[in-house]
């Protein structure tokens, strides 16, 4: 069956990017090159004929979202485009990632094979966090959602329970709740698994924990997750997403955790390797030397 091309574009970038002129620019002339509509969700003095629209309004207008900068940039765009089946593909400026894997030495010859319908979907899901039992989500995620200690060097008290039933009581700098897409992000640094990003999985990885035998726990993606923290908590905690600024948290809030209804659709190249990713990110394989 033949895929879908691309005729209009919406460039992401995020406010708080370094500069990325040269990338913008390169980007822009080989979709210039191609007669294709851009949009861009910033302004840009250097390309001053580009149309700018919110992002908000990109599956209203564009085929295609072209995030550029890095799997920051791409995190920001999945989260504000999960659910509207716009699909996403990452330019990405500097370090390798994990998720941008079409790289500027080589963009027209990738970028072309994916305009031109030779990608595949990558569907992730995202996790959501609610306050206090609150109806509406704080925020969504698609690596992590993140309790712990805030401006402190006190360890923060906290009950676990998944699905309603009750897990443990641990004090601990904090708790990391991360999807497979997460799992190489603070998850790993916790030490929790590195997970294939097609399992339905969560992963939860206590960051230094009190408790030694305290090992990290992969649940099914379907479970409830509730973080109740102690009511004998000394100092404040604080929960964030994807490491983004977040919400402070009081002795005897609750936090809980829940996969988000919708997913984002990522496209990669049709020979994209996750395996190779890592083995070039986390340096597996390099020659032994004596």
């Amino acid at each position: 069956m033949k895929k879908n091309t691309f005729k209009r574009i919406g460039l992401f970038i995020r406010k708080d990017d370094p500069v990325l002129e040269t990338a913008l620019i390169q980007v822009s002339e080989f979709l210039n090159s191609r007669n294709l509509q851009i949009f861009s969700n910033e302004p840009m003095s250097f390309l001053p004929g580009l149309e700018v629209i919110s992002i908000a309004n990109f599956p209203l207008k564009c085929d295609l979202t072209i995030a550029i900068g890095g799997d920051g940039t791409m995190l920001s765009a999945s989260r504000a485009l999960a659910g509207t089946e716009l699909p996403i593909v990452g330019v990405n400026v500097g370090r390798l990632g994990f998720l941008a894997d079409v790289i500027l030495n080589n963009l027209q010859a990738q970028l072309a094979r994916i305009l031109d319908g030779q990608y595949r979907h990558d569907r992730r899901f995202l996790i959501e966090a609610h306050l206090n039992s609150a109806e509406e989500p704080i925020s969504i995620a698609m690596n992590d959602v993140v309790i712990h200690s805030y401006q402190s060097l006190h360890m923060i008290e906290f009950e676990t329970h998944i699905n309603g039933r009750f897990l443990n009581s641990q004090r601990a700098d904090g708790l990391v709740i991360a999807t497979p897409t997460g799992s190489t992000a603070y998850a790993m640094s916790a030490g929790g698994p590195i997970l294939d990003v097609d399992l339905d999985v969560l992963v939860l990885a206590s960051v230094c924990p009190h408790t030694l035998s305290n090992r990290p726990l992969v649940i099914a993606a379907s479970s409830v997750i509730d973080i109740t923290l102690s009511e004998k908590n000394i100092t404040t905690a604080m929960v964030t997403c994807d490491g983004r600024p977040g919400h402070l948290l009081e002795p005897g809030d609750s936090i809980r955790i829940l996969r988000h209804p919708n997913r984002s659709d990522l496209l990669h190249l049709e020979d994209h390797d996750h395996y190779s990713i890592l083995r070039a990110k986390l340096e597996w394989g390099r020659k032994l030397t004596c």
